[in-house]
């Protein structure tokens, strides 16, 4: 039985993603911020998806803006081998979205802080994962980035530089991991029709991201298509940005 190891996979874009792997048979490792969520999302995967397991784990990124919280992941992972479970695919949802961080307005912690989520603790997720992957013969990597890592948008420069950075931790990885037969590829998403959208519909309406050739704009499916594309079945790829 494969297992998929999805953070932030209790709102918008996680679900769908938990969802598309289960669909297909995998069990699932999922983490969310709130105790209480994390259970109640549990409760609904499992009801949803009787014949896969389910288990979810509370854990935040941080202990404060300056440091990563290592003593979490590692507390995870022990608890993942003491249930004998492991993550033969690691897909990195979870980010500080750093929403309104206007230059000269913010202090130099709120950029620590997207910095610190979105590339030091996912890295130190690739780490722990990834040791585990390389004594079982190898596994896979996914992380959830953006289009924002090529494209900047206004009032989100420390979301932007993560987003940037990812992608070199992305590509650096795949080439030190892939002797161990680990692949780590990465998702660049636009806009999707998250909650945000539903609660916003005039400010939505307008966006260029509307204004595509096909006239559409992404939901968490379409971008669970593409993770469980690199996860399951791009077999020789590596490296590479979808």
């Amino acid at each position: 039985m494969k297992t998929a190891l999805i953070t932030g996979a209790c709102i918008n874009t996680g679900v769908d993603i938990v969802e598309k792997f289960a669909s297909n048979g995998y069990d699932i490792i999922f983490t969310g911020r709130n105790p209480d969520k994390v259970l109640a999302r549990q409760k609904e995967y499992q009801e949803k998806f009787p014949d896969v397991r389910i288990v979810g784990y509370a854990i935040d990124s941080l202990i404060d803006e300056r440091t990563v919280d290592e003593e979490a992941v590692k507390r995870m992972f022990v608890d993942m081998d003491e249930k004998g479970l492991f993550a033969d695919t690691l897909v990195l949802n979870a980010a500080d979205q750093g929403l309104g961080l206007a230059i000269f307005e913010t202090p130099l912690t709120d950029l620590m802080r997207v910095i610190n989520t979105n590339v030091v603790w996912n890295y130190c997720l690739c780490e722990h994962a990834a040791h585990r992957m390389k004594v079982h013969g190898g596994g896979n990597i996914v992380f959830i980035n953006s289009n924002t890592a090529y494209r900047a948008i206004p009032d989100r420069v420390a979301y932007v530089a993560s987003k940037g950075g990812q992608l070199g931790l992305m590509r650096a990885l795949a080439l030190d991991l892939g002797p161990y037969k680990i692949r780590v590829n990465a998702v660049l998403p636009g806009m999707i029709r998250t909650d945000r959208w539903e609660k916003n519909p005039d400010f939505y309406a307008n966006v260029p991201s509307r204004f595509t050739p096909i006239g559409d704009v992404a939901t968490g499916a379409d971008i669970a298509d593409a993770v469980y594309y690199l996860a399951a079945h791009a077999r020789n790829t590596t490296g590479a940005e979808l």
